[in-house]
């Protein structure tokens, strides 16, 4: 089968989560668009829409159809060329809502896996619980007469893994999507040495036609992305931990992530990220990564009791933020909470003291806003953290402090062959991350 053929029947299984929804839209626009060209007239497509909720599905249809509506407001221009056959379609309002139409008609919505049996290609984005998706992929792979190609989207499970326990001979593959997958650019693609090249060659051109930026990882737990991420948080716990020894752990939680998000210039400062991930699939990520390690121990107690006393983070289903070291108004970080007293505490009550104790910051620090998309950044962030470097004051100490170990870790991503090259650590952070600069640079 070539790349149309292999999208006539497709399926997304976890089709309503927050992945899943995004994957689906995006693979529903290409299907449409396949359908629409003149050599692909009156070939069928159908794209299963797989979720164990059907009340969960009726709101992911409401998700597509807003969606695709802005798509098309955007690519009207394609798409007159798409229906230039079509009389009866004069006006823009006619020709977008048409293909609204024709997206909407490709999805079949269902919560039964049986529908899945008769699709060539299975994208995956349900739990991130690797005995759960082997289950699922071979109940499939032993039902199917397709032997269906399978795009997972885990974020941290080895890919040989998956393949080796469902029977599945090379037909999986790792596709992962950032969050939101419709909008990040994204893509980390992971093979094994058993993956078909086909395969492979699909996954490249599906994201490339969605206008992903594809960066290949090497099958270890956590990739690229969640391997510098997951590092990287806890660096910033154990600084914080540190910190409650002479502070309160709200002050500490504070000043860690004020150094990790201004003086480091990111668009999040560490718990923040680790709140809009969500405190429990942090950890469970680095349970699943940890087995694989052999020179480090990839767990936070801290973690671990902020999930007992029941405060996990995460996002509600609109994109809203779930409270978890810090409690949102409104997206905006006001309190945070105190693991002693199981309550948040005003930020206000104590934010004038931490910056004091923190000390000056660098005349010459900019915003994350400013300093991202600067054309000329490069000069400045040399000059930036020169004069960081000649501050004496704690908070600037351990921002170099910080900057030094996110380096670290990605240099030691390339050192154990997860990363092809320094450039490739550099994307996934400075795309997948939005960070305004790569962890391996000339800066530090």
């Amino acid at each position: 089968m070539n790349y149309t053929e292999k999208l006539q029947n497709v399926s997304v299984l976890g089709a309503a989560g927050k992945m899943g929804s995004g994957i689906l839209l995006l693979t529903a626009m290409e299907m449409a668009d396949l359908s629409l060209k003149p050599e692909n007239k009156g070939k069928h497509f159908v794209l299963n829409a797989m979720d164990v909720s059907s009340e969960a599905l009726l709101g992911l249809m409401k998700y597509v159809k807003a969606q695709v509506l802005k798509a098309a407001e955007k690519k009207i221009v394609g798409l007159r060329d798409f229906y230039a056959d079509r009389e009866d379609l004069i006006n823009n309002s006619e020709i977008i809502n048409q293909y609204v139409e024709d997206v909407l008609f490709i999805i079949r919505p269902t919560t039964v896996l049986e529908a899945t049996y008769e699709s060539s290609v299975i994208f995956e984005a349900i739990k991130e619980d690797p005995a759960l998706k082997v289950k699922i992929f071979k109940q499939i792979n032993e039902n199917s007469k397709t032997k269906p190609w399978f795009c997972t989207n885990t974020s941290s499970i080895p890919i040989n893994e998956l393949d080796s326990k469902a029977g599945l001979n090379g037909r999986v593959l790792g596709v992962h999507f950032y969050n939101p997958p419709a909008i990040q650019k994204l893509v980390e693609i992971i093979k094994t040495d058993k993956t078909e090249a086909d395969l492979v060659e699909f996954a490249n051109t599906f994201s490339k036609n969605l206008k992903k930026i594809v960066v290949p990882s090497a099958d270890f737990a956590g990739f690229v992305g969640n391997g510098h991420f997951m590092r990287d948080a806890l660096h910033g716990i154990k600084e914080a931990e540190e910190l409650a020894k002479k502070y309160s752990f709200t002050e500490a939680v504070y000043m860690m992530n004020k150094i990790s998000q201004e003086y480091l210039i990111r668009p999040m400062g560490i718990f923040q990220l680790i709140d809009y991930v969500g405190i429990d699939v942090c950890q469970y990520i680095m349970s699943v990564m940890n087995p694989y390690l052999k020179d480090e121990d990839l767990h936070s107690s801290l973690l671990d009791k902020m999930i007992e006393i029941g405060v996990r983070g995460g996002q509600n289903f609109d994109g809203s933020q779930k409270d978890g070291f810090l409690k949102y108004d409104k997206g905006r970080p006001v309190a945070i909470y105190d693991v002693n007293k199981k309550s948040y505490m005003n930020i206000a009550d104590f934010q004038a003291k931490c910056d004091a104790e923190l000390g000056k910051m660098a005349d010459s620090v900019k915003p994350w806003k400013a300093v991202v998309g600067d054309k000329g950044k490069d000069d400045y962030l040399k000059g930036y953290y020169n004069d960081l470097k000649t501050l004496k004051a704690m908070g600037s100490e351990l921002a170099i402090k910080y900057a030094k170990r996110s380096k670290e870790i990605g240099l030691k991503l390339v050192a154990d062959k997860v990363a092809n090259n320094y450039n490739d650590v550099n994307t996934v952070l400075l795309t997948g991350f939005f960070h305004a600069y790569g962890p391996i640079n000339d800066y530090i």
